[in-house]
């Protein structure tokens, strides 16, 4: 009774199975893989989401938790990274019905031609994707399919990999690897920007429109304020400035006023923290238009008169030294025609003033009302003649300018 018990509950790293789910299913059974090239450098969270296709990520996530994912014989965490010549220890699984989909078959198929008429960079490694608002980069949370999974469908004789994240109601350039080392390469490339983000220029050059709530007057801005990701409001994740936070660095300039209005401003990202540009904006005094989440309440209300129906954020352009061909790559993607609707509204009423306008952010106080300097020292009053006045001595009256030139 007791063996039957650590069957169905998998108590234990090696007891050969996991909990099984209560409408049942096949069983995988336990295996080894050798990992090569194409997996070095690798999150195992990452391989295991591979090597077991259609395993939600909650699963891989607690059975990494349990011990039931061993590298090279030890117990390893989601996070860590494999080498060429690794051995993994794949744990049974239980392959459970797959869930009710949420949208057809047809509907990702008008999906997937969708995003393959939207690629605007394509070679033997990337694809490089303009991405429309209100589409996800992968499923979950209630998304069935998304970037990923659309191209996949499209391509089922390549390996597709996201080399990073757009939110889902940002629009812009997006990076396909259509190679596993070129995913390695370029995560480490995004890797060392984000560990030497104070350090220099980042080997990733990813630039956004933004357009924000009232006058910046910051100028150009370079932004350093710390995130926090972790933190849930009601389930939801928010990100917010804190000491504590990950170090995040944005840099601000200006590309066209519309009065006290908005401000068009392009933004290079040194590191990509989620929600990075919306909440150093926030943070700055100057939310973004259409920001539902960090954003002005009665700024969304006035701007949506102007037409703007979604978040004003638009990754227009990346570029980056190749490591392994030692060629620049640089691909742009223009304002899509809803947002250069609004730019054209916005050029006839640039003198008006944001409904509701609130009081300016942290970084808007500090930075443009800056502290006076400390008032000078009291100097030693001066004469008329403009010299220091008597100290008591005898002095004698100044002379007369002579009418004559300058000795010579």
């Amino acid at each position: 009774m007791a063996k039957n018990r650590r069957e169905i509950t998998g108590i234990g790293p090696d007891s050969g199975a996991s909990p099984a789910p209560a409408d049942g299913g096949a069983r995988t059974a336990v295996r080894t893989e050798t990992l090569g090239e194409e997996d070095a450098g690798q999150r195992v969270d990452k391989v295991l989401a591979r090597l077991l296709p259609g395993v939600p990520r909650t699963h891989i996530f607690r059975l990494l938790r349990r011990g039931e994912v061993r590298l090279n014989g030890k117990r390893v965490s989601g996070e860590a990274r494999v080498t060429n010549g690794d051995v993994l220890r794949v744990p049974p699984v239980r392959l459970e019905a797959p869930p009710p989909r949420l949208d057809s078959p047809k509907a990702t198929t008008q999906l997937a031609g969708r995003l393959t008429a939207a690629i605007i960079h394509e070679d033997e490694r990337l694809l490089v994707v303009n991405k429309p608002a209100g589409v996800a980069v992968h499923g979950g949370s209630g998304v069935s399919a998304g970037v990923i999974e659309a191209l996949r469908a499209a391509r089922p004789e390549e390996t597709l990999e996201l080399v990073h994240r757009l939110d889902r109601d940002t629009s812009g350039c997006l990076l396909i690897a259509r190679k596993r080392s070129t995913l390695r390469s370029l995560h480490a490339m995004l890797r060392d920007d984000v560990e030497g983000a104070g350090e220099g220029d980042s080997a990733f050059d990813k630039r956004y429109l933004v357009l924000v709530r009232g006058k910046w007057e910051l100028g150009k801005k370079r932004i350093e304020a710390p995130l926090r990701t972790d933190i849930r409001v009601g389930g939801e994740r928010t990100v917010k400035v804190a000491p504590d936070g990950k170090e995040a660095v944005s840099e601000f300039r200006v590309v066209q006023f519309f009065g006290h209005l908005a401000t068009l401003l392009e933004v290079r990202l040194l590191t990509g923290r989620t929600h990075q540009i919306r909440v150093h904006a926030a943070w700055a005094g100057h939310p973004v238009a259409g920001d539902e989440k960090y954003g002005d309440e009665a700024y969304n209300r006035q701007m949506q008169r102007f037409g703007l129906k979604r978040l004003f954020l638009h990754a227009h352009s990346i570029s980056f030294q190749d490591p392994d061909r030692k060629v620049l790559v640089s691909v742009s993607a223009p304002l899509p025609p809803e947002l250069h609707a609004v730019i054209d509204q916005l050029g006839s009423a640039g003198q008006l003033r944001p409904d509701g306008e609130a009081k300016p952010g942290v970084a808007a106080a500090r930075l443009v009302r800056p502290p006076r300097p400390p008032a000078a020292a009291t100097r030693k009053p001066r004469s008329v003649a403009g010299r220091s006045a008597p100290s008591g001595r005898g002095s004698r009256s100044p002379r007369k300018a002579s009418r004559r030139g300058p000795r010579t």
